[in-house]
């Protein structure tokens, strides 16, 4: 396969307060394009798109092509099954919503410390390895968003398990919190083939700031800032796929434009990539993803990761020169559909969940302290 797969994580949206609403004209046209170019990797979940991405799949994707043309993968989610017959349930509503009659890659979704016992208590590798026995799988595996010791730990138990999706991303590289090179110097270690999920970090690495992208730039004009995040990735040695949740046609194109004959970086270009990172990383206020699962659960509806988004862009502007920018009037906007920041009762549900193990709660004051006054 090449290397690069359509993550159906952000699809376009007929309202953008809505992400169950997904533009299906718009996804097909996607679809077609990536499948013309010799890309055949899907990949969805339960929760994706206001829980619509499973449907959306069927729809644009299953419905329109030959089953074995295509590869589809989904995950099972520690937050939707406490017992065994949810979690069979579970999957047999996913074959159901997809319409695929089996699963080519079949996830256990977002391990680490709080849902590992989960998956151990309710014997789900072993579950999952009977799936495959039964042709309702072809590949199992999971992703992983923890320590590089607990992944060590994961692999050395389940051997079996063939292959595992990590975040990787230049910025991420040399976290100290999502140590991107030791988890994916970990799964190579075991043998373990890695996908890559958050390549371009929810969309922080395809606008950088001004100085970043000029380096960028000088080195290659006609390539995207998008796409050094995307190359970053797909240029490690044991990386089978990279995902790229692509939210529109214009994304899908620059996409497939330079993957469809992939190049990887030369150790000056990786160079280059290193150094934007130190630049971003100076910056940026929170370091959301933007995947949303902290918004699913919140019981005051606050758009948690737009408003980070917003926040990370005003700290990079000069406010005492500007006084005030456009995205005040884009919280205000949100805050017509979605609760204020200020609204957060500190309930903990988003930080349980946030990948990034962000501290929510606090960065929301700060959001609620800059915006709502």
């Amino acid at each position: 396969m090449k290397k690069l797969g359509f993550g159906l994580m952000r699809l376009p949206q007929l309202d953008a307060a809505d992400a169950s609403k997904v533009d299906i004209e718009q996804l097909k046209q996607m679809v077609d394009m990536f499948m013309e170019k010799g890309f055949t990797y899907f990949d969805t979940a339960i929760m994706y798109n206001g829980f619509a991405s499973q449907s959306a799949a069927k729809a644009a994707l299953v419905d329109r092509y030959p089953r074995e043309r295509f590869a589809l993968a989904t995950k099972l989610h520690s937050g939707f099954f406490n017992t065994l017959e949810e979690r069979d349930a579970l999957f047999n509503q996913q074959l159901e919503q997809t319409g695929a009659g089996y699963f080519d890659y079949y996830l256990l979704h977002g391990i680490e410390s709080g849902s590992y016992p989960k998956y151990e208590n309710l014997d789900c590798f072993n579950w999952l390895l009977d799936k495959k026995a039964k042709g309702l799988v072809r590949h199992a595996g999971f992703s992983f968003h923890d320590s590089p010791e607990l992944l060590d730990e994961i692999l050395t138990k389940h051997p079996e398990m063939e292959f595992v999706q990590l975040q990787i991303n230049y910025l991420d590289w040399e976290s100290e919190w999502i140590r991107s090179r030791e988890v994916y110097e970990v799964a190579t270690r075991h043998g373990k083939p890695v996908i890559v999920m958050e390549p371009v970090k929810g969309g922080t690495l395809a606008k950088v700031p001004e100085e970043a992208e000029k380096l960028l730039k000088a080195r290659e004009p006609h390539m995207s800032v998008a796409s050094w995040a995307i190359r970053f990735a797909a240029s490690l040695d044991n990386v089978m796929m990279v995902l790229s949740g692509m939210s529109n046609v214009e994304q899908m194109a620059d996409n497939l434009s330079y993957m469809e004959d992939f190049k990887p970086l030369d150790p000056d270009e990786t160079a280059l990539t290193h150094q934007v990172a130190g630049i971003i990383n100076a910056q940026i206020a929170v370091p959301c993803t933007g995947c949303a699962y902290c918004t699913e659960g919140c019981p005051r509806h606050i758009a948690i990761p737009k408003y980070f988004s917003l926040y990370n862009e005003d700290m990079r502007e000069n406010l005492e020169e500007k006084g005030w920018t456009a995205n005040f009037s884009s919280y205000n906007n949100l805050t017509k559909s979605f609760g204020r920041a200020a609204d957060c009762i500190a309930c903990g549900q988003c930080e349980a969940v946030c990948p990034q193990h962000l501290p929510i709660i606090e960065k929301l004051k700060e959001v609620s302290a800059h915006f709502d006054h």
